[in-house]
């Protein structure tokens, strides 16, 4: 695949996965109060399970889309010349797609750089915290050396409780078995996990304002869900709860992937929460399916509008479709030839429908309009990628004849010289589609008979007169390319025609 498609591909992904987002945090932040009401804040805090498995929907693959269908406009470029020297290739050209790729990944990039340099300071702060060895617990207790570090859950893979160097003289023995209860219930939860899955959402939407307050909101929940686990056992000492909220100070650094035990949300409230009853087993379990019925209907959704509708080649489209034989030739402003004399494409289209191709720097848009008696009229659009103006031109002529225009580019650099020739149907569309196996060739002064029985071997076809091809010396480089739209290419550059009958090709003379 080109570099040019993988951007789009890139840019199709990404804009299925922020839609995918935005919907999936949208439907959690209508819901997430009502269901803590309902249901409990547990029972809340599961809704935000639902943008990960929306953004992990949005890039699952159709398995009802076959895997061989191509858009409605297929292009088959063979060189006939040497390769168009750089300066045709790139002059006057913008990509703004690979741009906006590069834009994305560079903010991904900055914002894991910048939550890693986070979670290194909060460590920093750790370093000569002594572990606590009377405090029976199943992760690791450390006191730090400063009393404004913790109480907190630090890490994902390597969990340890943190507490402030003044642990024992700032909390009582109920409040400091709280606040150790409230740490191991984050640890049993994998709440650090839940950060750091937050934290890699986060940036892969950096530019979203809804992924930041997903990410405070995550954690406010977090923090509520825990306090509500907390007293499901020790439910008769809210009081000392709330004073021990009250007690610690509010976290003066970011701790990206772990739990303070007091972060920088509303305290008020966390303590109001706690004056409301628990919600009874019965409720829970609703809850509980309410919250699988809302995660299936979701990602289900998610899934079903993120299929790429295609056309198959079987489907007829709305009229008929063409195949235009184009032979592009591009010079200099002096008229002299240009390194490669000639770009050769076989560029399909439906009609009444512009079908593009781009050659170098050159831009070569066509519309083919069927008139009476086997008759054709061709719009064609040339200039450079990516700028305007185009120069515009109207041909006509029948079925199976040449079409000849020419012209200047928009930059007034390179002269252009186009014969096409329109034909009804598309060969290049079945010969594209006759296997799909793909192939990857690398030859380098190698046959053009060598390398198409390479290629009809893997595919399964018969060469029936691969002689045609003749012996002469050619290089081609390829990966990943559909069998019949590689064999073309070898019949282009050969000077020959290729004609497909089940799995047998013959070759003729063009």
């Amino acid at each position: 695949m080109s570099n040019d498609l993988l951007t789009i591909d890139w840019l199709g992904r990404g804009w299925l996965l922020i839609l995918a987002f935005t919907a999936a945090v949208l439907v959690v932040a209508l819901l997430r109060k009502p269901c803590r009401r309902l249901f409990g804040t547990e029972r809340a805090f599961q809704l935000w399970l639902l943008p990960p498995l929306a953004m992990l929907a949005s890039q699952l693959p159709h398995a009802a889309a076959p895997v061989s269908l191509l858009p409605p406009m297929v292009i088959a470029i063979a060189s006939v010349g040497s390769s168009l020297p750089a300066h045709v290739s790139s002059a006057g050209s913008f990509d703004w797609r690979a741009c906006a790729s590069l834009l994305w990944l560079t903010g991904i990039v900055v914002s894991l750089l910048l939550a890693t340099v986070a979670q290194r300071r909060y460590r920093t702060r750790l370093r000569g915290a002594t572990p606590v060895i009377e405090m029976p617990s199943r992760w690791p207790v450390l006191r730090a050396l400063g009393t404004d570090v913790g109480p907190a859950l630090v890490g994902a893979w390597h969990v340890r409780i943190v507490l402030p160097a003044d642990f024992e003289q700032r909390y009582d023995c109920a409040e400091r078995t709280l606040i150790l209860a409230h740490e191991a219930a984050h640890a049993r939860r994998h709440d650090g996990w839940w950060c750091l899955l937050a934290q890699v959402a986060a940036a892969l939407c950096w530019f979203h304002p809804l992924a930041w307050w997903a990410l405070a909101a995550l954690r406010h929940d977090q923090e509520l869900a825990c306090d509500a686990a907390v007293l499901r056992v020790h439910g008769e000492q809210r009081r000392s709860y709330a004073t021990a909220m009250l007690k610690t100070q509010s976290a003066a650094f970011a701790l990206p992937v772990g739990c303070s035990w007091s972060p920088r949300h509303p305290l008020t409230e966390r303590i109001a929460m706690l004056k409301q009853p628990s919600p009874n087993r019965l409720r829970q379990r609703a809850g509980m399916l309410s919250g699988v019925a809302l995660a299936l209907l979701v990602t289900g959704a998610v899934y079903a509008a993120s299929t790429t509708q295609k056309t198959p080649a079987s489907q007829k489209v709305n009229g008929p479709e063409y195949q235009l034989h184009m032979l592009v030739e591009l010079s200099t402003d002096d008229g002299a030839k240009a390194n490669s004399q000639a770009v050769d494409i076989a560029l399909c289209a439906v009609s009444g429908e512009a079908a593009t191709a781009n050659v170098g720097s050159l831009m070569v848009q066509a519309t083919t309009t069927p008139l009476s008696d086997g008759q054709v009229r061709m719009d064609l659009a040339v200039g450079n990628v990516g700028a305007a103006p185009l120069a515009h031109s109207q041909l006509h002529g029948a079925l199976g004849q040449p079409l000849h225009t020419s012209g200047k580019a928009g930059d007034g650099k390179h002269a252009y010289v186009i014969d096409v020739t329109p034909e009804l149907g598309c060969p290049a569309r079945v010969i594209a589609e006759a296997s799909p196996v793909k192939v990857t060739e690398h030859i380098k002064n190698g046959t053009a008979r060598a390398a198409a029985e390479s290629i009809a071997k893997k595919a399964g076809w018969t060469l029936i007169n691969p002689e045609a091809l003749g012996n002469g010396a050619v290089t081609l480089s390829f990966n990943d390319m559909p069998a019949g739209t590689a064999l073309q290419r070898v019949a282009d550059i050969a000077g020959v025609k290729m004609e497909l009958h089940g799995n047998r090709v013959r070759f003729q003379p063009k």
